[in-house]
């Protein structure tokens, strides 16, 4: 069975894994997973990520969750623009998060990005997913 919303499964593995107070979560890699997580290390939302290829070319993408005091860092994790209703905002109509505090990740023309570089770039994009 093919998956339809890669990244919500990302979320959500992140979310429970949280929640269980795991090091660290695993699941099948793709590109779009890796690049989230390349941008959840960057903001310092999660400690690190790695791909494995595994026999008969299957990419298992492993993310080391961060704690700070016992506490997950991460205390809210939402997707925004699904695969039946995408959400698309212009460069100056991009979510605050928390004011500032949190980020919302962008899908732009020049990759993904969180809503503070977009807004730089100045780029619109489809709004991927909220992380605070």
């Amino acid at each position: 069975m093919s998956m339809t919303d890669p990244i919500a499964d990302l979320l959500t593995r992140i979310r429970n894994g949280q929640k269980a107070a795991k090091a660290s979560v695993s699941m099948p890699s793709s590109r779009a997973k890796v690049a989230v997580c390349k941008v959840l290390k960057q903001e310092g939302f999660i400690d690190d990520y790695s791909v494995a290829e595994e026999p008969g070319n299957k990419a298992k993408l492993s993310v080391a969750l961060r704690y700070h005091d016992g506490r997950p860092v991460i205390d809210r994790l939402d997707r925004v623009s699904t695969p039946s209703l995408r959400v698309y905002r212009g460069k100056s109509k991009l979510p605050k998060v928390m004011g500032g505090f949190g980020i919302a990740i962008v899908s732009t023309s020049l990759g993904l990005m969180t809503d503070k570089e977009a807004r730089a770039a100045g780029q619109g994009g489809e709004v991927v997913c909220i992380v605070a």
